[in-house]
């Protein structure tokens, strides 16, 4: 059975690391989404030098764990004098590595979308770039919508790294409350349920949009 003393006696602990993932969570998500899609259109751009950029981008960060982009951020910027908060590094990191994910659903998105749409729409008189934003890229995220949300709720379960840096999220808290109490198992399980009321909203809503706009089509 669990301890739910554990759980009414070091509250204010977990809605600390709760709201603290949460935070850093939202900042990641938003920034990895901006990020991943202008990577995504650098990939698909007829212009070379920004296809390299976007393709190293993406094979780089996608074949190293995230682990590694988090030390050297947190503790290899440092020696170029930038030193960053554990909570800023973190969200760097995730955003960074959550980035080159979302920038290949995108990608395969918009590569899903007809030539046709292009080719209409510059015939009409857009740019590359107009063209992009109004026509093909809200097509290509209705389509990339289960996708994209997995990536979120992956974002979510990362953010469980920020740990080692120090920056307070829910498993920080979990750490220092188990180890003031010498109670593993009940402490982790309630950590553990603090991510499942983020991720398990989320994953529901994306279901819910991703039906809805397949009515709306």
């Amino acid at each position: 059975m669990l301890d739910f003393t554990i759980l009414s006696e070091n509250m204010d602990m977990f809605m600390e690391g709760f709201k603290t993932t949460l935070f850093v969570s939202f900042l990641a998500l938003i920034s990895s989404f901006v990020l991943g899609t202008i990577l995504a259109i650098f990939r698909i751009a007829p212009i070379k030098p920004l296809n390299w950029i976007g393709g190293i981008y993406v094979e780089f960060i996608r074949n190293i764990p995230i682990l590694i982009i988090l030390f050297f951020i947190f503790t290899g910027l440092p020696v170029l004098g930038i030193r960053l908060s554990g909570f800023t590094a973190g969200t760097i990191a995730l955003t960074v590595y959550t980035a080159a994910f979302i920038a290949e659903a995108i990608r395969a998105g918009i590569m899903a979308v007809p030539k046709g749409q292009t080719e209409a729409a510059r015939s009409s008189g857009l740019n590359y770039v107009q063209t992009m934003w109004y026509v093909i890229l809200p097509q290509a995220i209705k389509i990339v919508i289960p996708p994209l949300g997995n990536q979120f709720i992956n974002l979510v379960k990362n953010s469980s790294i920020l740990t080692i840096v120090a920056a307070g999220e829910l498993m920080y808290q979990g750490d220092l409350i188990s180890s003031r109490t010498f109670v593993t198992f009940d402490v982790y399980i309630f950590v553990a349920i603090f991510y499942l009321i983020i991720t398990i909203p989320l994953s529901l809503g994306v279901n819910y949009l991703e039906k809805h706009l397949a009515k709306s089509n």
